[in-house]
């Protein structure tokens, strides 16, 4: 089922030849829309919560926690939804080969 959310938002902080880094913040309920990574990535949360991931595979939810990095490689592909009653905020650094 195709749900209309509001958009998260994000602010690129970093674009160069290495990498992009960006902040993303999700006001609740808020998402990033269906997306492909086509590079690897590493995820910061600054916030404590969970997301909700809508993949192609079906929906699961992620519990992250401030300042707990996690990395993923290119080719993954989902919304991410924040499943919070609050802002949820982590910053994204894509790696450029």
């Amino acid at each position: 089922m195709n749900i209309e959310r509001r958009q998260a938002r994000s602010t690129v902080q970093v674009d160069d030849e290495r990498v992009r880094i960006t902040e993303w913040r999700f006001p609740p309920g808020a998402a990033t829309g269906f997306h492909r990574h086509e590079m690897d990535y590493v995820v910061v949360p600054m916030t404590t919560g969970n997301l909700l991931l809508q993949t192609p595979e079906g929906e699961n939810t992620a519990s992250l926690t401030a300042g707990q990095a996690y990395a993923r490689q290119a080719g993954v592909e989902h919304d991410v939804v924040n499943a919070n009653d609050y802002d949820f905020v982590f910053v994204e650094i894509e790696i450029k080969t």
